[in-house]
């Protein structure tokens, strides 16, 4: 064998060689990323349990206190829910009220005085979630200005009893005298 043809072979051995090195490298870095990829989907399963969970307690809670300040009142009281839709890899709450059986759109299907009185329940259950706490205190605009005149004394019995509950001081400004209670300021 001539010495060109030697230098040329252990070139070529020589590439091999390394060739070899670098495919068995390669396989333990994709052993180690098969291993690091099963954690991240295991800690994605995980973290998607805790948010369900996460999720379920914040409706119970929040539903819990608007279904109660519906039914403190109505005499037929709705039922407040929500649904939670994943879409494009983001979740959306949707807002629904639940009376006899039927779904409605919580801002369509209802009257306005149903959407004051559900909107005010979300204010105070918004407030008893926050973390950390904050001053449980309510500043409040006309809220119920689009509630029937029948129900007005109920929601000023609601307030009444809600803020007595839970602690929770509420500032109102109304025109109407069926929604005044506790110490009243007139300007």
């Amino acid at each position: 064998m001539s010495k060109l043809v030697k230098i040329h072979l252990n070139a070529l051995q020589a590439r091999h060689t390394a060739a070899k090195q670098a495919v068995k490298r390669a396989r333990t870095l994709a052993r180690r990323a098969d291993t690091q990829l099963d954690c991240w989907y295991e800690a994605q399963s995980v973290l998607q349990l805790v948010a369900t969970e996460v999720q379920a307690n914040a409706h119970r809670r929040i539903a819990e206190v608007v279904s109660r300040c519906l039914s403190l009142v109505f005499d037929e009281p709705y039922t407040f829910n929500i649904n939670f839709e994943r879409s494009r890899g983001r979740t959306q709450a949707i807002l629904t009220l639940e009376r006899n059986g039927l779904e409605l759109d919580a801002m369509g299907g209802v009257g306005g005085g149903v959407v004051d009185v559900a909107g005010f329940a979300l204010r105070l259950a918004c407030l008893m979630l926050a973390r950390p706490q904050v001053r449980r205190l309510l500043v409040l605009d006309e809220p119920f200005k689009h509630l029937s005149r029948e129900y007005r004394p109920r929601a000023r019995a609601m307030l009444t009893t809600l803020a007595e509950e839970m602690g929770v001081q509420v500032i109102m400004v109304t025109h109407d005298t069926a929604l005044m209670c506790g110490k009243i300021v007139q300007l």
